[in-house]
């Protein structure tokens, strides 16, 4: 049985590999937050028109493991725009390999600022 449809955009998709696994078997968190993070970092860099860098996670739950051979899908969106920072609300969800079951592994909101070319805090317009 799947779960929900996701309700954001699909940002990214991305399938783990062996070598992305725990000593539980499973794929790394890590793995599965860095992916959240280019993810998170579109989004944002879209929105600020411009480079971005993280600088808070809030929130994150990991609800599901991810298995090798999954499809590891990163949905998101614009949940709040700061003078100079972007929160984006994420989700992770797994295609299981083979099925047609998608399952949501992870959820999280990440903080990003807005940078000028010198990597000072700048401004996000409108």
């Amino acid at each position: 049985m799947t779960d929900p449809t996701p309700r954001t955009d699909l940002i990214l998709r991305v399938v783990p590999m062996p070598s992305d696994v725990n000593a539980a078997g499973d794929i790394f968190g890590g793995y599965v937050l860095s992916q959240m993070d280019i993810a998170g970092g579109i989004v944002a860099g879209e929105r600020a028109e411009g480079r971005v860098a993280t600088v808070a996670i809030d929130a994150m739950k990991f609800i599901r493991p991810v298995r090798v051979g999954d499809i590891l899908c990163i949905y998101g969106s614009v949940a709040r725009v700061g003078t100079t920072s972007i929160t984006v609300a994420l989700e992770a969800w797994a295609l299981r390999h083979g099925t047609r079951d998608r399952r949501k592994v992870t959820e999280g909101h990440f903080v990003f600022v807005a940078l000028d070319a010198e990597g000072r805090k700048r401004r996000v317009d409108g």
